[in-house]
């Protein structure tokens, strides 16, 4: 990867963007992508989307990625100073105490520790998981009083502080690369559609509030209306110890992006995919789903009357974790699929199977 390529993504993890609270990072990734864009818009609620402008006949084709993370949010500050939290998002409370975190609060972040008791003063016998009552934030405040001085208050964010850093050369670790992936991902193939033009129109989308329900990406299909739609994200590489492929599918990580068969996924827009990988020399992974994909793809296909939609996915070890682990390889494949997708489109390409013929 090259450098400036290396330093944008650091940047992306580096910077928190939990569901609801995503302006930092839009900011971010709009001021990016803008030099490779005709246009750099945006919504009332930060979704933000840059336009490649092609042929009026060719099809126009919205590539989709979340902005948001999981977290935590302020529920109630106690008189002896400590912050009872709530999750944002799917966060895991099996992981979160004795974590450093950030409260971005309104004088900016507050660095913190979710509170553990040491083991020696625990009664381990039948020890659970707490809930989510039970946790708490310390920042150094002695009282109630003390935290309101730091600008803290009910209802500001709360993320884990784990910067990011490397396995092996290859292999990323880091907290929210689902799916700050799928931004980065995007900001790459508009720089190669910008150097090497396509005739399809692009609207590459970094959208809010994935992780709270896929609102951001519900928004921004009904105002776009595409005639075709990919989502970009990560999915659960089951490579790792305990994992049973007959029960999650097997995924590997390294072994290059991930297509999904079934429920959202148009078929034929799935079988062009598999035959521009082919073409391309650009290895793939398959997974099903049979109920929903648990992605923005739910919320895009659906919209007004019907969106081809499909989902591609970077593998990702240990998903909402502040160790989240991708292969780079998987991340550069994935690229070079899309552009290669992009530059597939034809006028007639509208991906309508033929049933009443």
């Amino acid at each position: 990867m090259e450098a400036t390529n290396e330093a944008f993504l650091l940047k992306l993890l580096e910077t928190p963007s939990p569901s609801g609270f995503e302006q930092a990072l839009q900011r971010t990734w709009a001021q990016h992508v803008k030099p490779w864009a005709d246009a750099v818009e945006q919504d009332s609620y930060g979704t933000v989307w840059a336009v490649k402008r092609g042929r009026a006949d060719q099809p126009r084709l919205m590539l989709e990625a979340h902005a948001d993370e999981v977290g935590f949010i302020v529920q109630h500050i106690s008189d002896e100073g400590f912050l009872h939290i709530a999750p944002i998002g799917g966060a895991d409370r099996a992981l979160a105490r004795a974590r450093r975190v950030q409260v971005l609060g309104s004088n900016g972040p507050v660095d913190g520790v979710l509170g553990h008791t040491a083991i020696h003063l625990r009664d381990t016998k039948d020890e659970k998981v707490p809930e989510w009552h039970e946790l708490f934030v310390d920042v150094g405040a002695r009282n109630r009083e003390e935290v309101a001085a730091l600008g803290i208050r009910v209802g500001h964010p709360v993320v884990l502080a784990s910067g990011p850093f490397r396995l092996q050369g290859r292999r990323l670790v880091g907290r929210a690369l689902d799916n700050r992936l799928g931004g980065f991902i995007l900001a790459q193939v508009l720089a190669a559609l910008a150097e090497t033009p396509a005739e399809a129109t692009v609207y590459a989308v970094n959208a809010v509030q994935e992780e709270t329900g896929g609102y951001g990406a519900r928004m921004v299909a009904y105002r776009l209306h595409p005639d075709l739609a990919l989502v970009l994200e990560v999915t659960h590489a089951t490579d790792t110890p305990g994992l049973d492929a007959r029960r999650h599918g097997l995924v590997r990580l390294g072994a290059g992006p991930v297509l999904t068969h079934g429920t959202a996924n148009h078929p034929l827009l799935v079988e062009r995919l598999l035959a521009v990988a082919e073409a391309e020399g650009i290895p793939v992974q398959h997974e099903a789903s049979s109920r929903r994909t648990g992605t923005d793809a739910d919320d895009i296909f659906p919209t007004r009357g019907g969106i081809p939609c499909a989902l591609v996915s970077v593998p990702l070890r240990y998903m909402h974790s502040p160790v989240e682990v991708v292969d780079l390889d998987d991340v550069a494949h994935t690229v070079r699929l899309l552009v290669a997708f992009v530059r597939s489109l034809q006028p007639d390409d509208r991906f309508l199977p033929e049933l009443t013929a």
